[in-house]
């Protein structure tokens, strides 16, 4: 998940980029800032990599490799100003995931998320993929949720989250299960993204 390039300072107030949006919004992004996002970007894998349909593995190791996953896709998240990722989306196929809504927080690492509890109260908001380019789809998720996990180096935790951390920490299970937000929303928007998004691959 990644956050809107024009509002980079406040991650708090998006969900979701539109990758694609290059000539427009890069002009609003620092000359740097712009170059390490685009590179950030290239790590990421997009529609049709048979990686984002597969099934992530449980993490049985927590060791130094793992930790230094756990820091690669911090910095790779933080570079394509990001609020969410998946190990699957960088072609590791672990149940691991990191996000961050508030811009200043530090980078939170789950490991083996499992969704304990989720409530009764739905909210549709629109979101997008960093592996989706150009596509924002309408997706209703449970508003709170507790999830069960671990944390780089092995110990047990319990997350209690509401609104947008909510919804991102579901955002990238769906991901670790293999599960795209085309498969969230109703048949005409997912049959409109598909072909955006072809249409997009084949002028690239």
């Amino acid at each position: 998940m990644a956050n809107d390039p024009a509002s980079a300072t406040h991650p708090e107030e998006t969900f979701e980029v539109e990758p694609d949006e290059e000539e427009e919004r890069e002009l609003e992004l620092d000359p740097e800032v712009a170059q390490r996002r685009a590179v950030a970007l290239s790590h990421v894998r997009k529609f049709g990599d048979p990686v984002l349909k597969t099934r992530a593995r449980p993490v049985e190791r927590f060791d130094d490799a793992l930790r230094s996953e756990v820091d690669r896709m911090g910095a790779l998240m933080g570079d394509a100003l990001g609020v969410g990722l998946a190990a699957p989306q960088v072609g590791v196929l672990h149940r691991v995931l990191v996000y961050r809504v508030q811009h200043q927080a530090p980078v939170a690492a789950l490991i083996n998320p499992e969704v304990e509890w989720a409530g009764k109260e739905l909210e549709t908001m629109e979101e997008g993929c960093l592996s989706l380019p150009g596509v924002l789809i309408d997706v209703e998720r449970p508003v709170h949720v507790r999830i069960r996990a671990a944390d780089e180096r092995g110990e047990p935790l319990v997350v209690e989250a509401s609104g947008l951390e909510a919804r991102v920490i579901q955002h990238e299970i769906d991901h670790l299960d293999g599960v795209l937000i085309l498969e969230r929303t109703t048949r005409e928007q997912r049959k409109e993204a598909i072909r955006a998004l072809r249409e997009a691959q084949q002028a690239a």
